[in-house]
């Protein structure tokens, strides 16, 4: 059966793919279907392996709109649940005005803190922490080793800290 699935990938792939209108989607549910085979226990002779895997892939296909019409349901019902109205209008539940000028502070604080670091601190907090790059990436663009970034990381962050401790 295996076999036969990889002989079929891109044709299940666009198969899916046409159904669910997304390439991303198509790629889970083929990878799905990839990961049952490999699992399940074929018993006997499969007479027509194309069909099985068109059906199968078509019963993943049913069973993740199953699942998304479960999950929007229960999304709608929580909303229900717990939205609050007054009037016939949205009541937002937005954070306290004092709740967000606080947090504006402390992000004012933190950009001044990260601002007075040492430029390759800084420079390796911003890339790897704030812009989310990994150690390597970050490692790549600073032109030094990973073991450099994660202490200028790590000094970063302990600076960082003791200053907006006080």
């Amino acid at each position: 059966m295996l076999s036969a699935f990889l002989e079929r990938r891109e044709a299940l792939l666009l198969f899916l793919a046409a159904r669910t209108r997304s390439m991303v989607m198509a790629e889970d549910l083929v990878q799905d279907l990839y990961v049952k085979l490999r699992t399940a226990e074929v018993r006997g002779e499969v007479k027509s392996p194309a069909a099985l895997l068109y059906k199968m892939a078509a019963n993943l296909l049913t069973d993740q709109v199953r699942s998304r019409q479960r999950a929007a349901r229960r999304d709608g019902q929580w909303r229900q649940e717990t939205h609050i109205s007054l009037g016939g209008e949205d009541v937002v539940g937005e954070p306290a005005a004092d709740e967000v000028l606080v947090s504006k502070e402390r992000v004012r604080l933190l950009t001044e803190a990260v601002a007075d670091l040492p430029p390759q601190q800084q420079k390796a907090f911003r890339l790897h922490k704030l812009e989310g790059r990994s150690q390597a990436e970050t490692a790549d663009a600073m032109g030094v080793s990973r073991k450099m970034v994660e202490q200028h990381i790590q000094a970063a962050v302990r600076n960082l800290a003791q200053r907006l401790r006080t």
